[in-house]
């Protein structure tokens, strides 16, 4: 899978890189068959004026035929974070493939 990194108000070090490839690369076996056409990812912190210390964000841009899957987490730590987004990425993937079966059901019927 081709995966866009783009890091925001952060330096991204080699091992965040590969800790998000490895995490969105787990995705793969829910895809399946399923041609991705785009995956954007973006971690960053946010700049504000909160008080309780950093807070990072990560989100998920994936581009499938038809539709695209947006999930966007935010969490103190930016690990946590990347894994939140991976789970609700993994989630809504397979709600997308039950609705590309359910319509290809439907068409069969009639």
């Amino acid at each position: 899978m081709q995966i866009n990194i783009k890091a925001t108000n952060l330096e991204l070090a080699p091992k965040m890189k590969e800790y998000i490839h490895l995490k969105l690369d787990m995705l793969e076996k829910y895809l399946g068959s399923i041609r991705i056409l785009n995956c954007d990812v973006e971690v960053g912190m946010t700049v504000g004026k909160q008080r309780s210390g950093k807070i990072y964000r990560a989100e998920v841009n994936l581009e499938l035929p038809g539709e695209l899957l947006r999930v966007e987490k935010t969490e103190k730590d930016l690990f946590k974070a990347i894994d939140k987004v991976k789970d609700h990425l993994a989630r809504a993937i397979k709600r997308y493939k039950e609705r590309i079966f359910n319509r290809k059901r439907q068409a069969r019927e009639f």
